[in-house]
């Protein structure tokens, strides 16, 4: 095992490859039974958007105000929610329908979203992390997110993943493990090297992470990536 700042760095071994679209800013990501729900940014383009994961076919899609800036989403109880980043604002959709239910309200950015049953786990861009209360969605209380020496910002993209959280780092090729009552960074994921160097010139940043309950692996892509990778830790 590799340690840095005595905190072990995981690498991965890619299971399978599958089609992604490359006009889609990725912002946030959720597997479910075969599909891929994925909320895509910028200002005018952004979308939410449900994807067969093998043949990369939209299947649904909803595009947003053109005021709104799409960020994260998860999924809870039948329904998406879907974050935006500097409207202050967090959508509510059916998830069979896409049909917009509600809305809610925060005072920070939204960056990433996941949740724990108990929780929504919320990021913006900081080294905070809040949960909230998923019927009201005020705040319940928050952790802030440090390694050994200093605080980890730009938290972005987030999962909860057999009882820890996973944050892509922005405009890094790592994800942070951290544990959801400490704060603490309980390890690194290192993916650099999944694209070609080549591929890398054309692409953003990596962002997207979920993750399949019936065998442990997890799927990860970018803004603008040309493939989702399905990959297993090592």
């Amino acid at each position: 095992m590799v340690y840095f700042n005595n905190i072990p760095v995981y690498s991965y071994d890619i299971i399978n490859t599958y089609p992604h679209d490359i006009t889609a800013f990725t912002e946030g990501l959720v597997y479910e039974s075969g599909y891929m729900y994925e909320s895509t940014g910028k200002f005018n383009e952004s979308t939410l958007r449900k994807v067969d994961l093998q043949t990369g076919e939209i299947i649904k899609l909803q595009k947003l105000d053109e005021s709104y800036f799409g960020e994260g989403i998860t999924i809870y109880k039948n329904k998406i929610i879907q974050l935006t980043w500097k409207s202050n604002v967090g959508l509510i959709y059916n998830k069979d329908s896409f049909n917009l239910i509600n809305k809610f309200y925060y005072n920070t950015e939204g960056w990433g979203i996941t949740h724990n049953d108990e929780h929504l786990i919320m990021s913006d861009g900081t080294d905070e992390i809040f949960f909230l209360n998923p019927i009201n969605f005020k705040k319940v209380y928050s952790i802030k997110v440090h390694d050994e020496i200093k605080p980890i910002t730009r938290l972005n993209e987030l999962e909860f993943i057999r009882g820890e959280i996973y944050a892509n780092v922005c405009k890094s090729n790592k994800i942070a493990r951290i544990c959801p009552h400490s704060g603490k960074i309980t390890g690194w994921i290192d993916l650099k090297g999944l694209l070609s160097p080549k591929e890398y010139k054309n692409v953003g940043t990596l962002n997207g992470i979920t993750y399949n309950t019936k065998n442990n692996h997890i799927f990860v892509t970018g803004k603008i990536w040309p493939k989702i990778f399905e990959i297993k830790l090592v």
